[in-house]
């Protein structure tokens, strides 16, 4: 039987379904597993994704676009295939996407983190393995390298450097992605007994106003505006993208310390490329133990990996008796979203 999901210029193809999952080039109909750019593209004729990230989606694709949502486990017939969506715990409405023809399932995973003790993710559905013949994988940060510990934990050290930098007089700029790494230090630091106030730069208030549209409990937290006197504040925590580092808009906060949240940090070359006073290991893809578990969790004995360290990933599954291959793709990692500093 020929394969249900095949690489074409475009993307992801399923011929048997008449559409697209993630496509990189425009296409009549595009299945999307979330709202990261590199994953959800302009230019496509229809999208159809989970409907919780359709105020995201809207926020980058515009009015103009024919968004069609589905809920987690709703089964759409499309072609000769049958299709659901189903958690991925990565951002709001991020989904893996079932596909089913004669008994066979494939499921392509997009981006996914799998949530292990000691995480307290509360701004998306956690991840929900899906068992399938078929499992097309992600590997951000597949070498054994990348172990994340507990968030509890990292928030925790996050807190402590932040209380630190108030003791000092100073503000804390703390870095991270503005689609969903945002929203995690939003709702883990923006809490009743925290050291000062907490602020976010303009291009994530949008997109937190669409986790709460949604009924994601987000913290309600100010934003920065060129009214905003940091003189006035003392020991502010203000989350921003990377890119305001070293910009205008980074030194209007006064004197104050720097910290990047990202799975990157777990390299010693990153945080010193960086330049950042801290590096926080902190992230919303799956590390090793995380890949390898949902791995095993689905019980597929054919595995496709994707964007990432794909060869590590190919090697250790073929090494295991897994049928192991990687496809080619065109999407990118973390860095994606909504970075720029005004």
């Amino acid at each position: 039987m020929p394969d249900l999901v095949t690489r074409r210029p475009q993307g992801l193809y399923c011929e048997r379904g008449g559409f697209y999952i993630d496509p990189w080039r425009p296409v009549d109909l595009a299945v999307i597993t979330h709202a990261h750019a590199d994953h959800c593209r302009a230019g496509h004729g229809a999208y159809l994704a989970h409907h919780d990230g359709l105020g995201l989606m809207r926020a980058r694709l515009g009015d103009g676009a024919s968004l069609e949502g589905l809920a987690y486990g709703e089964t759409r017939r499309l072609g000769d295939v049958s299709l659901s969506l189903h958690p991925a715990g990565h951002v709001l409405g991020s989904a893996q996407v079932r596909i089913e023809h004669r008994g066979e399932v494939w499921v392509v995973a997009g981006d996914y983190f799998v949530s292990g003790a000691g995480d307290c993710n509360t701004t998306c559905a956690p991840f929900e393995p899906v068992r399938c013949d078929v499992f097309v994988t992600e590997s951000t940060f597949g070498l054994p390298i990348y172990r994340w510990a507990p968030q509890t934990e990292v928030l925790a050290d996050m807190r402590t450097w932040w209380a630190d930098c108030a003791s000092q007089g100073k503000h804390a700029l703390l870095m991270g992605y503005s689609l969903g790494k945002a929203q995690r230090l939003v709702a883990g630091l923006a809490t009743a007994d925290a050291p000062g106030p907490v602020l976010v730069h303009g291009a994530i208030a949008p997109l937190n106003a669409a986790y709460r549209a949604a009924g994601i409990a987000l913290p309600d937290v100010e934003s920065v505006t060129p009214e905003t006197n940091f003189k006035a504040l003392r020991g502010a925590l203000v989350i921003a993208p990377p890119a305001v580092q070293g910009s205008r808009w980074a030194k209007a906060l006064g004197p104050h310390s720097d910290a990047f949240a990202s799975g990157w940090m777990r390299l010693r070359g990153a945080r010193r490329r960086r330049g950042v006073d801290r590096g926080f290991v902190f992230s919303d893809h799956a590390d090793w133990p995380g890949l390898l578990s949902a791995i095993r969790a689905t019980e597929a004995q054919r595995v496709i990996v994707t964007h990432g360290d794909e060869g590590a990933l190919v090697r250790y599954l073929t090494e295991l008796g897994l049928q192991a291959e990687a496809f080619a793709t065109e999407y990118g990692d973390e860095t994606h979203g909504v970075e720029a500093a005004e």
